[in-house]
């Protein structure tokens, strides 16, 4: 018999990121956009004839895909080099070179696609142009190349978020915080605008919206409410009609099928995703199988096929579709090579008690016994208003497969576990979320898990800047430390986000000068002389969210105190990794570093 050996780490790397996708009407074209060649670009597939062929070569990530009704084109968004700049580019319906349709001159400003008219003629956007604190929205014509202004934006950034299909109302969101969305209705012939709250002055969350008719939509919002629910809404009236609340679960997203009157939702409950279809004349949602932990992407199609976009511990983002009263298909294959599920590892849901009693839920990957090497790794999540999930990261995978066991909770301020613990880290970003860290740390070591001179940590964005502050203030429990894009000195940090973030930094992070002592005391770069541990970072040059002073001036100071710091910039990235190339040599350094230093 010929034997193979075990698998590769390298195979781990050779999975792809689906980011968005799209349907023509007659759904025989789901277009999505992919890194399947490398680099970003628009890839296509007959649903029916799932085999993809490359549909526009942009090299660029796309932050939409949006079909004409009339099949003559296609709509997309692409930044440049991750530095998420998008703007509104027209690719012919059959596929090749995009065209910018809406966007500034040498690629300033930000352009938000928000619908698109029933006739293909007439497309509506938000964007920083003009108004780069609390944007601008806009609808642009096609046949005359017209921008009319429709809407102002003043205190906070407003987006479109529905647009009815005479296209008379909008439905605008004011952002205030991640926490505190107010949703408005503004009728565009008269300009009268109004909250679709109660409460508006009161913090509470406005998250989605769809129009069900002529005189009714439906929106979700937590107000008054730990966790989001859905309102039927009857804005002539000004009035709601119905509600449908999930015990303990948020509903985060909604698809009006209207050909069924049939409303679908996504629900997110901690580490897995939910999906319910919910007709209005029954009491209860009834609750649809998924072949996927995580929903990242759904839309519905004009016969009332359901397409998503998921994705599990131990399988990659795939779209998949769901015709009537039939079980899933396949619509990619995207898959890890020569590797079945069977060889990676899920993980197990745990949960410890954090130092005030709070229940911090946490995923535990134990890596297999044949590869254990009796190390672990720590990773803090980004957001910091998000969570770790049940969510394919190849990442883990390749870790786990070297012997490295990976343990990642989900500390206050993740979402899913209701309203009041998702505020916890506003204007807290360095103490309550870092204990949490510490006691998910000492849980580790008193159950057995990971001995007290074996462990890691690495983290991104958010989790970067936790990353830093943890090797700052807790040296000792780490061997060596990987750093990939975080904060390290929150006074800088708020001074150098994009201009629409800058709203609602007061209320996220603090006043560099009322909050001077807290943020002083939450920033890692205060804790320099204590990183004596081996640190690698990584950062990309074109990061709009972190930008590259945030680890040039740690590297540069680290060094000077004569710490060991590797340092690798991404010429060609923003806040991720959008080429193949660029991922699998951040991973390899990632890897070859553990390996020198367990």
């Amino acid at each position: 018999m010929i034997s193979f050996g075990k698998p590769k780490v390298e195979q781990f790397f050779k999975t792809y990121n689906i980011t968005n996708f799209t349907l023509t009407k007659d759904e025989t074209k789901l277009l999505f956009t992919s890194n399947l060649n490398g680099s970003m670009a628009v890839w296509a597939v007959d649903p029916d004839r799932p085999f993809p062929y490359l549909f526009s070569d942009s090299g660029q990530a796309a932050s939409f895909l949006k079909t004409d009704p009339e099949n003559r084109y296609i709509l997309a968004g692409f930044d440049n080099e991750g530095d998420e700049n998008y703007h509104i580019y027209a690719l012919p319906f059959e596929g090749g070179k995009a065209k910018k349709l809406i966007g500034g001159n040498e690629g300033k400003g930000k352009y938000f696609f928000a619908f698109l008219s029933e006739d293909g003629e007439r497309v509506y956007y938000s964007t920083s142009e003009g108004n780069p604190q609390f944007l601008n929205s806009y609808v642009y014509s096609i046949p005359d190349a017209s921008h009319t202004l429709i809407h102002e934006g003043e205190e906070s950034p407003n987006y479109i978020t529905a647009v009815s299909k005479d296209e008379r109302y909008i439905i605008i969101t004011k952002m205030f915080a991640n926490t505190y969305k107010v949703g408005y209705i503004k009728d565009t012939s008269t300009g009268e605008a109004w909250a679709l709250t109660e409460t508006p002055e009161e913090e509470h969350e406005f998250s989605d919206a769809a129009f069900l008719s002529a005189s009714q939509i439906v929106y979700v919002t937590n107000e008054n409410s730990e966790f989001s629910y859905a309102v039927v809404y009857d804005f002539m009236k000004k009035e709601p009609v119905q509600t449908l609340k999930l015990e303990g679960e948020s509903i985060e997203q909604i698809k009006w099928d209207e050909q069924n009157r049939m409303l679908y939702i996504v629900s997110a409950p901690g580490v897995e995703d939910r999906l319910y279809k919910w007709d209005f004349s029954e009491n209860e949602p009834v609750r649809v199988d998924l072949p996927v932990d995580t929903i990242d992407q759904f839309t519905l199609s004009a016969e009332g096929s359901l397409y998503i976009l998921g994705r599990s511990s131990t399988q990659p983002f795939n779209i998949f579709r769901q015709k009537k009263g039939t079980s899933w298909d396949v619509v990619t294959e995207n898959r890890v090579m020569g590797i079945n599920e069977d060889q990676m590892v899920s993980p197990e849901i745990v949960s410890y008690k954090s130092f005030d009693n709070k229940e911090i839920e946490s995923l535990w990957f134990k890596a297999k016994k044949e590869n254990d090497n009796g190390h672990v790794i720590f990773w803090p999540h980004g957001g910091p208003q998000a969570a770790e999930r049940k969510m394919f990261r190849s990442m883990f995978q390749s870790f786990l497969n070297r012997g490295y066991s990976v343990f990642a909770p989900n500390f206050r301020g993740s979402t899913g576990y209701g309203a009041t613990f998702k505020k916890l880290v506003e204007q807290d970003w360095g103490e309550g979320p870092r204990l949490d860290c510490v006691e998910g740390i000492e849980w580790l070591f008193k159950t057995g898990k990971c001995d007290r001179d074996k462990l890691f940590i690495v983290g991104g964005s958010y989790g970067g800047y936790m990353t830093l502050l943890l090797a700052g203030r807790h040296p000792d429990y780490f061997k060596a430390v990987v750093d990939i894009f975080g904060v390290s000195n929150l006074f800088t940090f708020i001074n150098s986000v994009p201009d629409h973030w800058k709203p609602i930094m007061n209320r996220w992070v603090g006043d560099p000068e009322k909050d001077k002592d807290r943020l002083t005391k939450d920033s890692p770069i205060t804790y320099l002389s204590s990183m004596t541990q081996p640190m690698l970072v990584i950062q990309g040059a074109n990061d709009p969210r972190v930008v590259q002073e945030e680890s040039d001036q740690i590297v540069n100071a680290l060094r000077e105190q004569g710490t060991a710091v590797d340092y690798l910039v991404l010429e060609d990235e923003g806040h991720g990794f959008s080429k193949k190339k660029n991922e699998i040599n951040v991973y390899e350094k990632i890897l070859a570093f553990l390996d020198k230093h367990k």
